[in-house]
């Protein structure tokens, strides 16, 4: 009998296009992404109708079973899976934001808000204006994206963030830092 294979191989074999293990991989993964969408829902919870298992349908459907992203490890897999559960959101509060305003577009303005922790808040737009935010502070800084996401959205410690990214937990936390204010001084 072969040695069963662990999450994170499974993982890095099913991003790198085996699509017959999706099944197995998807089983595993479940429970902890039941979990963060848990977690998110419960920050937008005015925003987005949606029971934890529709988010993972969504977020499954949308981007996680297309693969193509190089999997590092089983915390590296659910920050991803965070950061997608975020998008989905978002762009259901587009959504809802566009059918209030009669199919009009999103706001371009992101004054008026004063700190990153608006995106807990009901308020569509704010969610709107977080993602918005998110994808310019993807263009600007990608690696303090990336710690942003996997410290304020995924919920990782810096100690795990550095494990996980293999940064010092000096570097994360000035990363951190460094995304925080880009974005406090975009919303303020």
């Amino acid at each position: 009998m072969a040695s069963p294979t662990s999450l994170t191989e499974q993982l890095r074999r099913f991003s790198g296009g085996e699509r017959e293990i999706a099944e197995a991989v998807l089983r595993q993964v479940l429970p902890k992404l039941h979990e963060i969408a848990v977690r998110e829902l419960r920050r937008e919870r005015y925003i987005a109708p949606l029971s934890p298992t529709e988010l993972i349908n969504e977020v499954w459907l949308r981007s996680l079973r297309k693969g193509g992203w190089e999997i590092n490890s089983r915390e590296h897999f659910y920050a991803i899976a965070a950061v997608a559960m975020r998008r989905v959101l978002v762009d259901f509060a587009r959504l809802r934001l566009a059918q209030r305003r009669g199919q009009g577009e999103t706001p371009e303005s992101l004054e008026g808000k004063a700190s990153l922790a608006v995106a807990g808040g009901p308020d569509p737009e704010s969610i709107v204006q977080i993602g918005m935010l998110m994808e310019k502070l993807e263009k600007a800084d990608r690696e303090a994206a990336r710690i942003v996401d996997m410290h304020y959205f995924v919920g990782f410690t810096f100690e795990e963030i550095a494990e996980i990214t293999g940064l010092s937990f000096r570097q994360v936390r000035h990363r951190w830092e460094k995304g925080r204010d880009w974005l406090k001084d975009r919303m303020s």
